[in-house]
């Protein structure tokens, strides 16, 4: 990342986020390149007209994206298209921006060092695959009431977190601390702040500025654990989402979901969900999960 870049982000965190993401990127913490595949992708995307068969011949240089893209549109979000034959039908079907940020998305889960803490990598990827797809579900049922369509909900749902990998990378601890190894645990963020001075929310953030992703989602990434600092937008529409779908998360696990309480409210008049539709809804968007799983 240029310093250029660093420096425009940092200076629109503020003061005190500014300061701390300085001194993560100085005290080792990598931000991880796009891969080529994404490079070769942007270029095409700034053209007028889309060539399909270019993309689509891009895409496939890269085996598994191309793998992963097939699985990823065999959500059920999807299920008006299906089957795919080709990445060009994905192209036609889908669409060419949406399969984009479709592509970004699983170009991410490309990072980290599977070296170290190899069970809590794969644990992370794991749980973050599962609420985006979880999130497209939701998107692709509440597409009438938010707006928000399935390959962003995808996008969010994929990148939300990669602060803690990032964070997990430059810490040695931070694994064990924050007891990412053991199940329903995740990240807290008074701990997170306490222990290492960080905010995974910040450098997820960060993260998903230099991907060039858009606007809305990176502040939603910015903001999934603070809802009520985000005004009525399409960020604020995204957070929403992307809580239910982690919310759904560990009830589908049969795992307490602690900060569920503090935010339902706000994430249920977001997509127009009372108390009683949230359980029918909750029990469509698992159904339609497991449907896909078999």
């Amino acid at each position: 990342m240029s310093r250029a870049s660093v420096f425009e982000v940092t200076k629109s965190l503020g003061e005190v986020d500014g300061a701390r993401i300085k001194r993560l990127l100085e005290g080792g913490v990598k931000i991880p390149p796009q891969p080529r595949v994404v490079e070769e992708l942007r270029k095409y995307m700034t053209r007028k007209e889309f060539d399909v068969r270019a993309l689509a011949r891009v895409i496939n240089q890269d085996p598994g994206v191309t793998a992963m893209l097939f699985k990823v549109v065999g959500n059920a979000a999807y299920h008006q298209h299906q089957p795919f034959e080709s990445v060009e039908d994905i192209l036609h079907a889908v669409g060419v921006r949406q399969t984009f940020n479709l592509v970004q998305a699983i170009a991410l889960t490309g990072m980290g060092d599977i070296k170290k803490n190899r069970l809590a990598y794969e644990a992370f990827w794991s749980r973050s695959q599962v609420v985006a797809q979880l999130a497209m579900l939701i998107a692709d049922e509440r597409i009438a009431v938010c707006n928000i369509f399935p390959d962003q909900a995808y996008m969010a749902g994929i990148f939300h977190d990669c602060g803690v990998l990032l964070l997990m990378q430059r810490f040695p601890t931070y694994c064990a601390e924050m007891k990412l190894d053991q199940p329903g645990c995740w990240t807290c963020m008074v701990e997170e702040d306490r222990k290492f001075n960080a905010d995974h929310c910040v450098v997820g953030y960060l993260v998903a500025r230099h991907w060039h992703l858009p606007e809305f989602i990176c502040d939603a990434i910015r903001y999934h654990h603070a809802i009520n600092e985000l005004d009525m937008h399409a960020s604020r529409t995204m957070v929403a989402i992307l809580q239910l779908a982690i919310d759904i998360y560990y009830r589908d696990q049969r795992v307490p979901h602690p900060e569920w309480e503090l935010v339902q409210d706000e994430v249920m008049a977001e997509l127009g969900l009372d108390s009683d539709a949230l359980l029918e809804f909750v029990d469509i968007i698992i159904e339609r999960f497991h449907g896909d799983a078999h």
